[in-house]
């Protein structure tokens, strides 16, 4: 017997089968089995199939029900196997196109000339490395003036990227003749009075799922180590056009998740026992380490956000369709965006300021202005805080011992214990800094507004994802060459994409219904005030994700020597993270598409506490 979906689809329909969910589990079930039956031998759906679907779903079935359902489930799988045989690569977007602004929403349009910051004033040592950690700003002004030369800025960041890659492995290509051609040609652009602007000659690193012609473009994942594509990236293509010099093509986890790739795991320059967090692992732990002068990311569920923190950089997560995505890797068309990974939230501005914009390719790219005013009033912004996230972390409940524990058992059991208590005091350390954030601002003179996120079921939307990354690798599950990738564990991308089989059409469009509500309702807090801080792995990291909402992520100090000590600090484990002399950040929340004004406001915390200016020591 074979399958039809839509004879499939019609036989529970007539059985009186409501459930959403049943449909596609127990069709995933016998399309399974199916594979599985040898050629030339008969396949059948059995009562039991339906029984164990059924179950999963939590919908009862009788007798008569299964029956009737039997009788039908007859046809083909032709519909399946026909778009199978298109081979669709991950650069094929679905036929439709996320929209993150709300009923009613307005986007101011009218491009306006950006106000930078005055740079002067800054000293060049004999030593090239004493720039490592400067500013792009300051860097563009040394540039400029021809005080020091982009193949000198080239050269130096080069030397180091090669020096420290096998201290953080960081690096999955370095540019080397591309950059070096680029960094010659500015400097003669600039000597003949043609001066680009502030990216003009600067060297910068790119998450290796951006494509580079010339270049593999990894993903990070086994299996595609030597993937070539014959166009550059969008972004690439502006920052090139910017004068801005790629010297390397950056780790990140496998097909974005992580910072475990097929050569390895990249490190934390504050505490290389430890790894630098993912998926934009090489572009944070790079530009924390003084090896670029900054990088291009990506974020879909925390990749620029979680990196920036435990490196101890300033990210910027623009406004969902600020940045186009044409020659990136998808995971999440719904979800992804780029974004710069900086020392200081101005340089976030100088890169998303070459980047942004429609490209006639990335449909979802929104025409929208960003000006860039290094001098607005952030003093007039009405600015709020998510109360609830600042309150101390709620204990871990008690475990329930089961009866009969085996020593093996309790072990594991006893090890949870730890992990959470571990977990909970870090929390409990970290929400002090937290609080001082608060405390500072008031100082600084803002008035904090008590808000709170809208109470829906935002985790039981994030399937969204995870059914658009099993779709953007669909190739990999069918063919079985998931096995290729580095990590295996149930919460890895090759069961994660198995799972998410189970998950239905009709589920994930209720999700995204779900979703609509939630930028609507997140959108209203934006009418109450113009800025949000928040921590920046609390809730709000979900909840802005689906929305689209745009995020700063700036450092927030060091955890003291106080601090809980990790677990295990090999770095091959999640307790593996924090620590004394580890960064901490904080993070500002805006409306869509409000990205200069957001930069501004943290750039103001940022001056105000100067803890950017703080590096590790890799020596």
């Amino acid at each position: 017997m074979t399958l039809n979906r839509r004879g499939f689809l019609a036989a529970c329909s007539q059985a009186g089968i409501a459930s959403a969910l049943l449909p596609g589990v127990l069709y995933t079930l016998a399309a399974q089995a199916q594979e599985a039956t040898p050629k030339g031998e008969p396949f059948k759906v059995t009562p039991e199939m339906l029984d164990h679907a059924a179950e999963l779903a939590g919908v009862p079935l009788t007798a008569d029900q299964k029956k009737m359902m039997l009788e039908r489930l007859v046809g083909q799988r032709e519909s399946y196997d026909a778009i199978r045989k298109l081979n669709l690569p991950n650069s094929v977007a679905p036929a439709f196109i996320f929209d993150p602004l709300p009923p009613g929403a307005k986007v101011d349009t009218d491009k306006k000339q950006p106000r930078w910051s005055e740079a002067s004033g800054i000293s060049v040592s004999a030593n090239i490395e004493d720039l490592a950690f400067t500013s792009v700003r300051e860097q563009a002004e040394l540039v400029r003036t021809q005080k020091v030369t982009s193949l000198a800025l080239t050269q130096m960041y080069l030397s180091r990227l090669k020096r420290y890659d096998s201290k953080l492995h960081f690096v999955i290509s370095l540019t080397e003749e591309r950059a070096l051609a680029q960094a010659k040609a500015a400097d003669a652009e600039i000597a003949a009075g043609r001066y680009r602007g502030l990216l003009h000659g600067i060297p910068w690193g790119g998450k290796d799922l951006l494509a580079v012609k010339g270049y593999p473009t990894t993903w990070g994942a086994g299996g595609f180590e030597k993937q070539h594509f014959d166009e550059d990236a969008t972004v690439v293509q502006r920052l090139d056009a910017a004068g801005a010099v790629l010297v390397a093509k950056l780790t990140l986890g496998a097909l974005a998740m992580g910072d475990k790739w097929f050569g390895g795991k990249t490190r934390n320059p504050w505490n290389p026992n430890q790894g630098s967090s993912g998926s934009s692992a090489g572009s944070a732990s790079a530009v924390s380490a003084g090896c670029v002068a900054f990088a291009i990311g990506s974020e879909t569920l925390g990749s620029i956000s979680s990196p920036s923190t435990r490196c101890g950089d300033t990210g910027l997560r623009p406004t969902f369709g600020f940045v186009p995505r044409t020659g990136a890797m998808a995971l999440s068309w719904t979800m992804d965006k780029l974004g710069p990974i900086c020392r200081t939230v101005e340089d976030c501005a100088i890169v998303l300021s070459s980047i942004y914009g429609p490209d006639g390719r990335d449909l979802a790219t929104r025409e929208a202005a960003f000006n860039w005013d290094a001098n607005l009033d952030w003093k007039s912004l009405r600015v709020g805080y998510l109360k609830s996230e600042f309150d101390p972390p709620k204990p871990p409940k008690p475990p329930t011992i089961p009866a009969n524990e085996t020593p093996e058992e309790k072990k594991k059991r006893e090890a949870r214990i730890a992990m959470r208590n571990a977990m909970h005091a870090q929390s409990e350390q970290d929400r002090r800094y937290d609080l001082t954030a608060l405390d500072k601002l008031r100082t600084m003179g803002v008035t904090l507004v008590p808000v709170e996120l809208p109470d829906l079921p935002y985790e039981a939307m994030t399937p969204l994802l995870e059914a658009e990354a099993a779709a953007a690798f669909d190739d990999l599950t069918i063919s079985g060459r998931d096995k290729l990738l580095t990590e295996q564990g149930p919460g890895d991308w090759p069961n994660t994409f198995r799972v998410a089989r189970f998950y239905p059409a009709v589920e994930y469009i209720q999700a995204n219904r779900a979703r609509s509500l939630a930028i609507r309702e997140v959108s209203k807090l934006f009418e109450q005030v113009d800025i949000i801080v928040a921590p920046t792995f609390g809730d709000q990291l979900v909840t802005t994700n689906l929305t689209g909402h745009p995020a700063v992520i700036v450092p927030n100090g060091l955890r003291g020597a106080d601090a809980p000590k990790p677990l295990n600090d090999s770095g091959d484990d999640n307790d593996g993270v924090g620590g004394p002399g580890t960064p901490v950040s904080i993070t500002f929340l805006a409306g869509h598409y409000q990205d200069a004004k957001l930069c501004a406001f943290a750039r103001a915390y940022q001056e105000a506490t100067g803890f950017h200016k703080l590096h590790p020591k890799l020596d």
